[in-house]
């Protein structure tokens, strides 16, 4: 046999070998409201958690990104196909919105979520011990940083008298969060003035709301979608010099507005996602492996 012939035949016979390899590797799926050219740090966060949790992409671990761009209602399509190219688990990042729309895609996929309202009022799980079904994660609760926000405001500026509220009022937990910073305002004998938008022009609207109420600070939200237009709100409180208190660091860097989070890349940081990550990949090796994987440390059970 020529050599040619050999290799186009070892090549040829190494194709199902490869296809094989890869349908054994487990495949993750990620999916978050935002958009990847602002909240990239959120995945890399998450991918050095599983790796410090000793999975790698490529190695022994692939990863599917679906991004919603701001847009609310693309989400349960998004969340569909990660479950129709057949991802053993889903990390749904970001808000109540990316949860519910990958709890709703499936009812066997596991799915770990990372939000900031209540996932039992959300219906994503049945109590915080046992969250019983497909769905677990890990709560971050910016409900009760509402207040705080608030008190942060009080202290960086004495003066200030009325607050703007820069929410998104498609956010599921918006009220809640709201209703919140609202109580701690009175309590310190400050108003407050809500203001909404979903995207640049809306938001450029809020603007020019916020300077015709005579509110001399902002508080946004927790909200993915809040936080890629993070340059626009910055540059517009810096122009107004109104101080700014936002959710994540991201908001802080390279100003002098305020984050109520603590450091970390994302909320949470790298040591909540490696928990989260390793728990991931553990589901993922059952769903594919089956009670073989049940030795693994973050075996879902």
């Amino acid at each position: 046999m020529r050599r040619r012939e050999f290799i186009i035949g070892a090549a040829a016979i190494s194709v199902p070998f490869v296809a094989a390899a890869q349908q054994r590797t487990p495949l993750v799926g990620f999916l978050n409201s935002a958009s990847p050219e602002t909240y990239r740090f959120n995945a890399d966060s998450f991918r050095e958690g599983l790796a410090k949790a000793g999975f790698i992409e490529g190695r022994n671990l692939r990863i599917e990104e679906r991004w919603a761009r701001g847009d609310y209602a693309a989400l349960p399509a998004l969340a569909a196909d990660l479950v129709s190219i057949g991802v053993a688990a889903i990390a749904a990042t970001g808000d109540v919105a990316s949860a519910r729309a990958a709890q709703q895609a499936s009812s066997t996929v596991p799915v770990v979520f990372t939000i900031g309202g209540d996932p039992i009022r959300f219906g994503l799980i049945e109590s915080i011990n046992r969250p019983g079904g497909n769905v677990t994660g890990i709560l971050f609760n910016p409900n009760v940083l509402g207040a705080k926000r608030i008190e942060l405001v009080r202290e960086i500026a004495p003066t200030v008298s009325r607050v703007a509220l820069l929410m998104n009022p498609t956010n599921p937990n918006v009220k809640i969060e709201e209703a919140d910073a609202v109580a701690g305002a009175k309590t310190l004998g400050l108003e407050t003035v809500t203001l909404n938008a979903t995207n640049p022009a809306e938001i450029e609207t809020a603007f020019k709301q916020l300077l015709s109420a005579k509110a001399d600070a902002i508080i946004t939200s927790t909200d993915p979608i809040i936080l890629d237009r993070r340059e626009q709100i910055v540059a517009f409180a810096f122009q107004h010099k109104l101080p700014l208190v936002g959710f994540v660091l991201q908001f802080a860097a390279g100003t002098a507005s305020l984050s109520s989070t603590q450091p970390g890349r994302d909320l949470g940081g790298v040591a909540v996602w490696a928990h989260i990550g390793g728990f991931i990949a553990g589901m993922a090796l059952v769903k594919l492996f089956g009670e073989r994987a049940q030795r693994h440390p973050y075996a879902y059970r």
